[in-house]
């Protein structure tokens, strides 16, 4: 796994945030539905409210990787420099960017926070929070949701192994340890600001699975 060529860091780890969207997507709304209706007796209309505001969630996510994926890369050109194979004697060019590097065959050495650490904890982190949800999702056994929820949630499962085995290669084989200690600490800060923090208060887009009112009938989910 120490080329960044491997099947599994092309078409996986470098579009984790897309895998872990597509999975949790469909995942979120037919649970949270099931749930609204089962638990909480919600109508359609309430359902879909309350699906829409835990979808949201997944708004949320994307707006943290887009910004800290931003941040990494204006970190890394700030204090990064140029290092090329010209001639002697030619006049010494400044580079702003790693892309203006990379297009003079220049190696660019700058601080890389670890975008890997720091995606695949935070995604793995937010699927083991978003299944919590079938502890307390009641469905027909012999039904075709269930169906659907058990295909949905075992791929998220192969999916999360999947990041942990990629974060495992890239602590062992890749940037240095700074550099993943801090990816690593900005994926946990992420997970606990919005789960542990942000979540737990009404204006947001809430937890998997909120409180039950006592008045409601109480089902496990069986897989």
């Amino acid at each position: 796994m120490r080329n960044k060529r491997n099947p599994l860091n092309v078409y996986f780890v470098k579009v984790a945030w897309a895998w872990t969207l597509w999975l949790l997507l469909p995942f979120i709304a037919v649970t949270t539905y099931q749930f609204a209706k089962s638990k909480f007796l919600y109508g359609p209309t309430k359902s879909v409210l309350m699906v829409l505001r835990r979808v949201s969630a997944l708004l949320v996510g994307t707006a943290i990787w887009y910004v800290c994926t931003r941040l990494f890369v204006y970190v890394e050109n700030l204090t990064g420099t140029c290092s090329t194979s010209g001639k002697l004697g030619d006049p010494r060019r400044l580079y702003a960017t790693k892309q203006e590097c990379h297009q003079d065959n220049g190696v660019w050495n700058g601080f890389d926070i670890s975008g890997h650490c720091f995606l695949l904890s935070y995604c793995a982190l937010m699927i083991v929070e978003e299944v919590a949800v079938l502890e307390g999702l009641s469905i027909d056994q012999n039904s075709k949701l269930h169906v659907v929820i058990n295909i949905l949630f075992v791929s998220l499962c192969f999916l999360t192994m999947i990041w942990v085995f990629m974060f495992l290669c890239t602590a062992v084989y890749f940037h240095d340890f700074s550099q993943k200690l801090l990816g690593v600490l900005i994926g946990l800060s992420a997970w606990y600001g919005t789960y542990r923090f942000w979540y737990l208060k009404p204006f947001s887009p809430g937890l998997p699975l909120p409180s039950i009112p006592l008045s409601s009938k109480k089902y496990s989910y069986s897989r």
